[in-house]
């Protein structure tokens, strides 16, 4: 078991959940305030992602991450700062029997693209997704290549900036340790696994366990699951030794019928680590567990 919780909040993800909530964190203000309210509520680490202001879906903006930032650094209150370096990949193929005849919801760019505004605003922290993976039951491929991982995680290093490795399944685990192996991912590296997101590893005890299990030595972890296996899955990672995440880029609901909020969810999740017996740490302590600097 950990008894000392690195509690990281994903306040709004690139997914279509606008509408389905009566607030979605939209425009780099709202996104920068939910950050601000999950970290008085206990956060240690927020993750974020920003979003085009007229439609509310995902962008790649590096104006917008730039705002984000600068109302994040700016607003006195601590927080480790983890950008995504997902958005990039996105691939809709065509239907049928036109699969070349990609869709509108494609958006696939080179790894070395995706990382632009990390270059840029230098967070603690990006993320780095380990693997191509189909994302729901239509024709959506999140694509992230071999060639493109190792391009994108020795930029990541080179920029001094801890890559966050975000598996969504065992081979991206295995992946992700074959480039360890090759020198790509620097000491201690810092896992996040991602259960439950269709057709993925699925949100279950056995699932966990497996990845937490074929951790390399050395390795920090976190794992989450979507949806209502959300805190199901705080508890299950807290007693496998692991870290945690909540947010609503992840879950939309409290409780049945009951909208959540970003503060809301990181209370609940506070709540259930301290019921352990565990604590969650500060900022400033997941900084020294994570071997980071306090930029901005």
């Amino acid at each position: 078991m950990n008894h000392d919780v690195i509690l990281t909040c994903a306040v709004t993800g690139a997914g279509d959940t606008v509408g389905r909530h009566p607030a979605i964190p939209v425009t780099p203000k709202q996104i920068a305030e939910a950050a601000v309210e999950a970290a008085k509520a206990g956060a240690t680490v927020v993750h974020c992602h920003v979003r085009d202001p007229a439609t509310g879906k995902g962008s790649r903006d590096p104006a917008l991450y730039r705002e984000l930032v600068d109302r994040i650094r700016s607003s006195g209150v601590d927080m480790v700062l983890n950008l995504t370096a997902g958005m990039g990949g996105d691939l809709e193929i065509g239907a049928g029997e036109s699969p070349m005849q990609f869709g509108p919801g494609t958006d696939l760019v080179g790894g070395l693209a995706r990382l632009i505004h990390i270059e840029e605003l230098l967070p603690e922290i990006c993320t780095l997704d380990c693997g191509t993976l189909n994302f729901g039951d239509g024709d959506y491929i999140y694509v992230s290549t071999p060639a493109q991982l190792r391009a994108g995680a020795k930029r990541i290093l080179e920029l001094g900036v801890k890559a966050e490795l975000e598996v969504f399944d065992t081979g991206h685990l295995w992946f992700a340790k074959q480039m360890l192996k090759e020198g790509l991912l620097g000491d201690a590296p810092l896992f996040q696994v991602c259960l439950g997101i269709p057709w993925g590893a699925p949100a279950d005890t056995t699932t966990m366990k497996a990845m937490a299990d074929n951790m390399p030595p050395g390795a920090t972890w976190a794992g989450f699951g979507i949806g209502r296996m959300q805190m199901p899955m705080v508890a299950q990672a807290v007693l496998l030794g692991g870290n945690v995440r909540v947010g609503l880029e992840d879950n939309l609901w409290l409780d049945k019928g009951v909208p959540a909020s970003n503060g809301s969810l990181v209370e609940r999740a506070n709540s259930i680590i301290s019921m352990m017996g565990a604590r969650t740490l500060t900022p400033e302590e997941g900084r020294q567990k994570l071997g980071l600097k306090k930029r901005g």
